[in-house]
């Protein structure tokens, strides 16, 4: 994006702001690409956080939470009372054997480009070595 912010007075006293922007589809969702700030970058602006999987792995942990409080007795009585499939609760479910530091990258919208709830909600790898280098989470 070429153009700058501008900000101009009119005769009348009123200011005139004009920001340039792209609106396009990141990951399923219409994003503002807005241009570099009258001063430059844009300090401390957030990375793009995915709420699909954000929202998944919360339910994930809520569902564990629910299970091994015995407020449930099985996968299939949770399925019941949430009134979904009992594959889809297991499929979430295994978020929580996620590496912690996966979980993190995802929440601070960190994660490699390209990693979706499709992805996480296939069969996946129990060791978190195996599942950064599946996932393409970097190891330092």
């Amino acid at each position: 994006m070429s153009k700058q912010p501008t900000i101009t007075v009119t005769e009348t006293g009123n200011l005139h702001i004009h920001i340039p922007m792209l609106i396009r589809r990141m990951r399923g969702r219409k994003v503002i690409i807005a241009p570099k700030a009258l001063d430059g970058d844009v300090p401390d602006s957030p990375g793009t956080v995915q709420t699909a999987i954000v929202q998944a792995l919360a339910r994930a942990f809520s569902w564990a939470e629910v299970i091994e409080s015995g407020e449930v007795k099985s996968i299939s009585e949770l399925a019941t009372n949430l009134d979904v499939d009992n594959s889809y609760v297991a499929r979430i479910l295994k978020l929580t054997t996620l590496a912690p530091d996966i979980i993190e990258a995802i929440l601070n919208g960190e994660e490699p480009a390209g990693l979706s709830l499709a992805k996480l909600t296939r069969t996946f790898p129990v060791d978190w070595e195996e599942q950064r280098a599946m996932f393409g989470f970097t190891t330092d």
